[in-house]
């Protein structure tokens, strides 16, 4: 675990030395904040009252799109600028390697969720007698989830590119196959079709979570696919050892 926590540590500060993590915060605060205040003003020219969703919807949607900018360089850079036979000769194992870079962006997107909390927060004083917590609770316990899997998918795509914008065009077209893998079999009702709408990535949020719900089957499923991925990228690591 000490090495675990010292490689997320000096990879989490790392963010904070490059002005990619600036500008990504940036964008997706901002962005998220212009959403905000729109459905505030369109709540109150229509007179309902907005609910959470209002503000986790957008969420889901930058997530997607700045996970791939986040992990893009983080096994990625050490292929390319050679480091990561620095990092195979040295006392530490595979797995510990990749779940260390997975660990340092996903408390980075988890100080960017924590960020955002101000938004329900000021919903929740303007809005009487306030929004649902039961929903706030499953809607961010989804994002948490969600941030996770979606880091090591990254991560472990990473792991097979020396090219950062390699890396990050193939990990947004894994990301969109998984968020859209449900979509072609919706209508249809084999045991293939249902195969592939309990791989669509967001059915298990948008069914459930996102409406209040938890179910342990949809936490199952985020944590399972966290797993392989981070699976998936030590494999990587130890193939490219034995090279």
């Amino acid at each position: 675990m000490r090495n675990i926590w010292t490689i997320a540590r000096r990879e989490y500060n790392l963010y904070f030395d490059t002005p990619m993590a600036y500008m990504v915060a940036f964008l997706y605060l901002v962005v998220l904040g212009v959403i905000f205040y729109y459905n505030l003003l369109t709540a109150m020219y229509q007179q309902y009252a907005p609910q959470v969703q209002a503000v986790v919807g957008p969420m889901v949607t930058l997530i997607l799109f700045l996970t791939p900018a986040l992990t893009m360089r983080l096994l990625a850079a050490e292929n390319g600028e050679g480091t990561i036979e620095l990092l195979l000769t040295a006392p530490v194992r595979d797995w510990e390697l990749v779940v260390g870079k997975w660990l340092a962006g996903f408390l980075f997107m988890l100080t960017l969720l924590a960020v955002t909390l101000v938004y329900p927060l000021i919903m929740h004083q303007l809005v009487e007698p306030g929004i649902d917590q039961g929903v706030l609770i499953s809607t961010y316990l989804g994002l948490i989830l969600m941030s996770g899997a979606l880091i090591a998918v990254g991560v472990a795509i990473s792991s097979l590119f020396r090219n950062q914008t390699a890396a990050f065009f193939a990990t947004l077209g894994a990301l969109l196959l998984l968020w859209l893998i449900g979509i072609p079999s919706e209508a249809a009702g084999s045991l293939g079709s249902k195969l592939l709408m309990y791989l669509d990535f967001r059915s298990h949020f948008y069914n459930s979570l996102f409406r209040g719900v938890i179910d342990l089957a949809d936490m199952v499923y985020y944590l399972s696919l966290t797993a392989l991925a981070l699976f998936l990228g030590a494999l990587s690591i130890e193939i490219r050892r034995w090279r």
